[in-house]
């Protein structure tokens, strides 16, 4: 019995010595657990905004225009996509938002102009213009021109005529009546040209500023030629006009009607072409009942024949 106890025992203190006992390292690899690498997380760049495009300059590459290129003439036309500004020689043009504009040449316009434009991305356009000379109708007649000036008591009275002349013939009145194709007034004998003038013994008189239309008395209605805004219209005659109706037809050009009889139209009302603006006559400085018809563009007087073309 004690024999079988000491077996046990020492059996025991055997496997406790096995347990215990160093392992050798041998060659064979050990596993090992693979560590998996976490990205930190990092700040991203903000997003750069850029800004948009310009967009292309809509229009022509260069004028475009078309009318009547001869001293006393006009034309309409276009500027260059993308114009900051633009000129008719030294006179700055009034564009309108797709570029489009009015000119004209006086009666004593040079033979050379240009119209020249200024882009927003700073580049300069020109475009050079040859303006025809005319042959108007010079009178030669062999007396003194009458010598002394106008009285101070008449230069009185008319220098708030022509202040309010002025005012009316340089306002900038919103409207397009420039764009229209003008029509006559009204029909009747042309009894005084655009443009004539008397030579008194080689000094020249001043020439006829625009065109006399007779139709053989008093009264007969005119209308108006194009669109636009009235900016005078006399409540008494003047002193050489007589009873005087200014149109301002936008753009800077303007019509003036001269010796009428009365004025159908009031002072700031729009009209419109082929509208009744009242009747002729020969009220102020007038040898006869005639509707005197004068154009302007800015102070460059004009042909108002080049606009309506033959009296029909």
């Amino acid at each position: 019995m004690r024999r079988t106890i000491r077996a046990v025992w020492a059996l025991a203190a055997t496997a406790s010595i096995s347990a215990c006992a160093v392992v050798p390292q041998t060659d064979t690899p050990r596993e090992t657990s693979t560590v998996q690498a976490v990205p930190m997380p990092t700040s991203s760049p903000a997003p750069v905004t850029l800004p948009a495009p310009a967009p292309a300059p809509t229009g022509p590459s260069t004028f475009v225009y078309d009318g009547e290129l001869t001293q006393g003439g006009w034309i309409r036309g276009q500027a260059p996509g993308g114009t900051q500004s633009a000129r008719l020689g030294d006179e700055v043009l009034v564009l309108d938002d797709d570029g489009h504009f009015f000119a004209a040449f006086d009666r004593d316009a040079g033979l050379q102009t240009e119209l020249v434009a200024t882009l927003d991305d700073g580049r300069t356009i020109r475009s050079p213009l040859a303006v025809s000379a005319r042959d108007w109708n010079i009178e030669r007649v062999n007396v003194a021109r009458s010598s002394g000036g106008p009285s101070e008591a008449f230069m009185r009275r008319r220098q708030p005529e022509l202040e309010a002349i002025w005012d009316a013939r340089t306002a900038d009145s919103n409207t397009d009546g420039w764009k229209q194709d003008f029509i006559w007034p009204l029909t009747g004998r042309i009894s005084g040209r655009f443009g004539s003038q008397r030579i008194y013994r080689g000094e020249p008189g001043s020439y006829h500023s625009g065109i006399d239309i007779a139709t053989g008395g008093s009264g007969d209605p005119f209308v108006a030629p194009a669109d636009g805004v009235v900016t005078l219209a006399t409540d008494s005659p003047f002193s050489l006009e007589g009873n005087l109706l200014i149109i301002d037809h936008g753009a800077g050009l303007n019509s003036a009607f001269l010796h009428l009889t009365d004025i159908a139209v009031h002072e700031g009302e729009r009209v419109r072409q082929g509208q009744l603006l009242g009747h002729i006559g020969s009220s102020g400085r007038a040898t006869g009942p005639h509707l005197h018809w004068s154009l302007k563009w800015r102070d460059a007087r004009l042909d108002p024949i080049l606009f309506t073309g033959p009296m029909p």
